[in-house]
């Protein structure tokens, strides 16, 4: 008999019903936002961001400052 979508065989889910809801009500409190939930989420979500910002202001003001003053200029 082959198989069919409306055979009376079911199959096993991923994850039990257990761990599923247990992982759920991990991201379902209120106090903090979701995208910074996990352990190394103010990592990849605050500091990463945080450098490059830092880093992109210090290059451009160098760079302000090194044409202001005529540094690296090509003759």
């Amino acid at each position: 008999m082959p198989d069919t979508p409306n055979s009376t065989m079911t199959e096993e889910p991923f994850r039990p019903r257990e761990k599923l809801i247990e992982r759920q009500k991990y991201f379902q409190s209120i106090h903090k936002h979701t995208y910074l939930k996990g352990p190394l989420d103010k990592v990849t979500s605050v500091a990463i961001p945080i450098a490059f910002a830092a880093s992109s202001l210090y290059l451009i003001g160098r760079g302000i400052y090194n044409m202001s003053h005529g540094i690296g200029k090509k003759e």
